[in-house]
């Protein structure tokens, strides 16, 4: 393990550092991954884009459900990894952050510039006008639409909703656009089946291709949204950090892998490239 972390120390000290990070790096702060080591596990068949728009009792299902997640999304605060992150960036060492996450806590610690690559829940978009509203409004309106509505809430998917059964959701009303007065409303993040905007895209692979490493946080690389990021690094011979509980399946791109929990090991990285803890090299405790 120490190998491992000079490894990632010397690589973070040079600079030039793009951040890419994923679920993992939320699950302190209480928002579970679903294929970490807490992962849960989905028990319902994900949302899509076309199942969102196209039919009214999937989508008063979709509202249920986030409106009592979303509610547990907006409080949680970032964690000691997050932090860590921002310390990074405001030492000159990490110039960007790309984030799968749609939790926006990279930018409640204070990082910047942060792209984020599905969006964010806590913002709200007209699918007609295109009017962006926050998610504030939008549960003001829902709890006015629906009085009294509770459930006891179990746990948290990453993606802001929870599991309900059919009885409550039925008895759920759903709202239109306050603006238009009519138009559908989406959480302005990436559904399944629906893609990133193109122009988005082209800025994360043109940080990628722009920078001397990439630091892969908290992501199992499952899915090509992210992985794609980590190939086009390893193709330009940009040198590929990964930090996550378990592997991934951009491990064989990566100049070092470390298994270790983001919110020990983040923080002692930090302290060992910006000098606060240079009178040791060990391993921090825990890891």
């Amino acid at each position: 393990m120490t190998e491992s972390l000079d490894a990632l120390t010397s690589l973070v000290a040079g600079g030039g550092v793009v951040v890419l990070s994923g679920a993992g790096l939320s699950t302190e702060s209480g928002i579970p991954d679903y294929r970490g080591p807490s992962g849960v596990a989905r028990r319902h068949t994900p949302m899509t884009f076309q199942a969102f728009t196209r039919d009214p009792l999937a989508r008063r299902r979709y509202w249920a459900r986030s409106h009592l997640g979303w509610r547990l999304i907006a409080r949680a605060a970032p964690n000691a990894g997050h932090h860590a992150v921002t310390r990074l960036q405001r030492a000159g060492l990490v110039d960007a952050v790309i984030t799968q996450n749609v939790d926006g806590l990279h930018s409640l610690a204070g990082s910047a510039p942060v792209v984020e690559l599905h969006g964010r829940l806590d913002e709200v978009t007209c699918l007609d006008c295109g009017n962006l509203t926050s998610r504030e409004e939008l549960d003001r309106r829902l709890r006015e639409a629906n009085p009294g509505f509770v459930a006891q809430v179990a746990a948290v998917n990453p993606d802001g909703d929870v599991d309900l059964p059919d009885e409550q959701v039925a008895a759920f009303r759903t709202v239109d656009c306050g603006i238009c007065g009519t138009g559908m409303l989406k959480p302005d993040v990436v559904f399944f089946g629906e893609t990133v905007p193109p122009q988005r895209v082209a800025r994360c692979f043109s940080l990628v291709e722009q920078a001397r490493a990439l630091l892969v946080l908290g992501s199992s690389l499952t899915v090509m949204s992210g992985r794609r990021f980590v190939i086009r690094a390893a193709k330009r011979g940009i040198p590929v950090a990964i930090v996550n509980q378990g592997p991934t399946r951009g491990d064989s791109h990566a100049t070092v892998c470390v298994d270790a929990p983001l919110g020990v090991l983040l923080p002692a990285l930090a302290d060992r490239v910006t000098g606060a803890d240079a009178a040791t090299l060990a391993a921090p405790a825990g890891v």
